[in-house]
Parts: C-alpha cells; sequence; structure tokens
C-alpha cells in the first residue's frame, strides 16, 4: 500500500493593479501627470488671482467688495463694489436655465427615444456643433438679430403682465435687458444640458420602460412618471454645469445687456439693466488702473470660486446619480 501524495492547492494568482511593463509604467506616470496638472494649474490660477487681488479686497473689504453697489474709481478713496454685478450673474443664469431645461431635456429625449438612429446621429452632431460656436458670436447674433425680436417679445409680455413687478417695465425700452440676455444665455447652453440628460436617458434600463409602455402607459406617462424620476439626479448635475457656464459668460452678456453698477436690479428682467461679473471684467480691464485692476482680479476670485462650487456641486450629483459606474 503506496502512501498519497499530500494535496497541493494551486496557488492563488495575484491580480496585478500596477503597471508591471516598461510601457506600461511609462503610459501610467503621463496619465497621472496629466490628472494631477489639472489640479496644479486650477490651483495655480487660484493663488494667482488672491495675490493680485488681495490689495482690493484689503481696501474694501471682503463683504463690502461682495455685496456692496458702485465702481467709481474717480472717487477718493475709489469703490469697488461688485454686488450688482453678482445679482446680475445669478439672474440672468437663473433665466437662461429656466429657458434652457424644458430644450435640452426635449432635444435629449427625441435623440434617445423617438428619432430613428440616423436622424438621431445627426441631430447629436448639430448639437455638439451649436455647443463648439464661439460666444462671441452667439453675442454678435443676439445683438444684431435676436435683440428686436426679443424686445418684441418682451413688449408683449410686459403689456399683457406688466401689472406683476417681475414684467414692470418704466423706461420705455425692451432692449438690453436680463431678459434678452438671459434668451441668449439659454442658447449657450442648451447643448451642454442636452448632452449629459443624453447620456443618462441611454444608460437607463430599458426593460423598466418597456415594462411601462407594456403596462399601457403612454409616452408621456413614461417620460413623467418613469424616465425622468429615474434620471433627475443626472439632470439636475447636467443643469448645474449649464448654470456655472452661464455664470462665467462675457461675450454675448456684454452685447446685449445695459450694466449699471450701482443700482440692483433684483427683479425687473424687462428693464434694461443689469449686471454680469465676467462683462465688468471685460468693460473695464482695457482702460483700468493699477487700483481698479486688483478690483477686477477681486472680481474673478469670486467668480471663480461661485463656478467651482457649482461645479463640484454637479458633479457630485451626477456621480451619486450613475452608481453604476463604480
Amino acid at each position: 500500500m503506496t502512501a498519497e501524495a499530500p494535496y497541493q492547492a494551486t496557488p492563488r494568482r495575484k491580480l496585478v493593479v500596477k503597471p508591471s511593463t516598461v510601457p506600461d509604467k511609462v503610459f501610467f506616470g503621463l496619465a497621472t501627470a496629466a490628472a494631477y496638472s489639472a489640479i496644479v494649474i486650477t490651483s495655480a490660477i487660484l493663488i494667482f488671482l488672491i495675490i493680485r487681488a488681495w490689495p482690493a479686497f484689503e481696501s474694501q473689504g471682503v463683504i463690502n467688495f461682495i455685496f456692496g453697489s458702485g465702481w467709481d474709481t474717480s472717487l477718493d478713496p475709489i469703490v469697488l463694489h461688485i454686488g450688482p454685478m453678482l445679482w446680475g450673474s445669478f439672474l440672468v443664469a437663473t433665466i437662461g436655465v429656466i429657458f434652457a431645461v424644458p430644450m435640452a431635456i426635449s432635444i435629449a429625449y427625441f435623440i434617445e427615444f423617438i428619432a430613428p438612429k440616423s436622424l438621431a446621429k445627426a441631430a447629436t452632431i448639430l448639437v455638439d456643433l451649436l455647443a463648439a460656436i464661439p460666444s462671441v458670436v452667439i453675442g454678435l447674433w443676439g445683438v444684431s438679430l435676436f435683440s428686436t425680436v426679443a424686445a418684441g417679445w418682451a413688449q408683449e409680455l410686459n403689456s399683457v403682465l406688466g401689472w406683476i413687478p417681475l414684467f414692470s417695465n418704466n423706461a420705455g425700452n425692451f432692449l438690453r435687458s436680463p431678459f434678452i440676455a438671459g434668451l441668449v444665455v439659454a442658447v449657450m447652453i442648451v447643448p451642454i444640458i442636452a448632452s449629459i440628460t443624453r447620456e443618462i436617458f441611454s444608460q437607463m434600463d430599458q426593460e423598466i420602460i418597456k415594462a411601462s409602455l407594456a403596462l399601457g402607459g403612454n409616452r408621456e406617462s413614461t417620460f413623467r412618471k418613469v424616465i425622468l424620476p429615474t434620471a433627475a439626479g443626472g439632470v439636475v448635475g447636467g443643469v448645474l454645469l449649464g448654470l456655472g457656464r452661464a455664470l462665467g459668460e462675457t461675450v454675448a452678456i456684454f452685447f446685449v445687456l445695459n450694466l449699471v453698477y450701482d443700482d440692483f436690479n433684483f427683479y425687473q428682467i424687462l428693464e434694461p439693466k443689469g449686471g454680469a461679473v465676467a462683462s465688468l471684467i471685460l468693460a473695464k480691464f482695457g482702460e483700468a488702473t493699477q487700483a481698479e485692476i486688483s478690483g477686477l482680479m477681486a472680481a474673478g476670485v469670486v467668480l471663480f470660486v461661485a463656478t467651482l462650487i457649482i461645479n463640484a456641486i454637479a458633479s457630485y450629483i451626477v456621480a451619486k446619480a450613475q452608481p453604476w459606474r463604480n
């Protein structure tokens, strides 16, 4: 009777997660450097702006600079406050988002669920091309063609709903208002929101949609009760990314909005007065004194931080809305 050899278990293979070959190590290093370079560049820009902006923050006071009104370099001491501009940026961006969201969701739904594949592909390309149009071109279109049309819409709103303070107009001029600026911004952020919404729609479980239709639901009820609630987190993230893009818009708003530095326009969207931080920087930078340049840099810091916060919130919401990516 021969003794049996002891059983030896096959050694478990180790999963190699780090690069082992030279080409892999080179590629890994380049990819890592590129990823960290974005953080380094963003941090360097923020540090540079803060250093250049510090004299303005010190002389004006951070709270007064952000929430005060008036921008006048002829006074002694000079007054550099961006309150109306900052509020105007959010007002114009909000108007743009209100108009852009329904259009963007409709475009995404049409491309993903209604259009044939060939038409959907063509529509996707057109939407991406719209996102690639420079803002200066949109601004020239807005001031030369669209402003007069939108002013007619504003006048109609005022004639019907003028008794509501939101749609009142005491100037008699309906051009260069936050309403027109918001519509121009809406054209610019529709592609961003539509692209993200379409991506969210494309990753949904199609069986849920088919089950809703099989149980007797029509397209409208399926969209309202199944698709939209499921994709709500991603859509909200896309909307916030569009809002961040709208806050930083410069040239297009500068062309179609009458900047008023010393007066808050809180809600009268048809009045020809408003503000935008980025457009303030564009309007003043060319002939600014050294002290005023520091104030413009400080305005850039405030806008930079606000945009970063909004984009961070949007990225977090989009990531939470797509757990399958983890």
